[in-house]
């Protein structure tokens, strides 16, 4: 009988252990989507800004500092829930903007043309691998909450269910082609 009974708390004690274990886990899963979400947002904002310095520098033709600066002021004012799309239409407008490398090549040749070129060349490039980080860390707690220990348990508490950040983050090619 005392066998039995000590089994039993050593089962219970294991059993709670590993549902801690799996808590602290879903915990870090749910810290990191928070860190990877505000360096999203930090790149997303330092693109929209770079954009909309280079389309107000006065290098580019007047209907593409147009374009570029809408778009670029659509995405930093945009909403939470329209962010997304505020965001692909940013992509849009730059690969719109520096489709042919002779726009890039004139961007480069008036003066500070050139430092305004790799700012943008680099913020195009870090955006997708902001995002690509983001959504990898969603991708992780969402297997994770999709456990029924999780759910049966509740280990995910009142943390709202993460959501990927899905945009259209191609970069121009002339743009990315000529920073290289």
């Amino acid at each position: 009988m005392t066998a039995t009974l000590i089994w039993t708390l050593a089962v219970l004690v294991a059993i709670g252990l590993y549902l801690s274990w799996t808590a602290g886990r879903l915990d870090r899963l749910h810290a990191r989507i928070d860190a990877a979400r505000a360096a999203l947002d930090a790149q997303l904002l330092r693109r929209a800004s770079v954009a909309q310095e280079l389309a107000t520098s006065g290098v580019l033709d007047p209907a593409a500092s147009i374009v570029l600066y809408e778009a670029a002021h659509g995405a930093r004012q945009a909403e939470e829930e329209h962010r997304e799309v505020a965001e692909s239409e940013l992509t849009q407008a730059l690969r719109a903007v520096f489709e042919e490398p002779a726009q890039v090549d004139a961007v480069r040749e008036a003066p500070g043309g050139e430092e305004a070129t790799r700012e943008l060349a680099e913020a195009v490039r870090r955006v997708p691998m902001a995002r690509r980080f983001h959504n990898d860390a969603v991708g992780a707690a969402r297997r994770l909450r999709e456990h029924r220990k999780v759910r049966w348990f509740r280990l995910a508490g009142h943390a709202p269910f993460p959501l990927a950040f899905e945009m259209d983050d191609e970069p121009p090619a002339a743009l990315v082609d000529r920073a290289a």
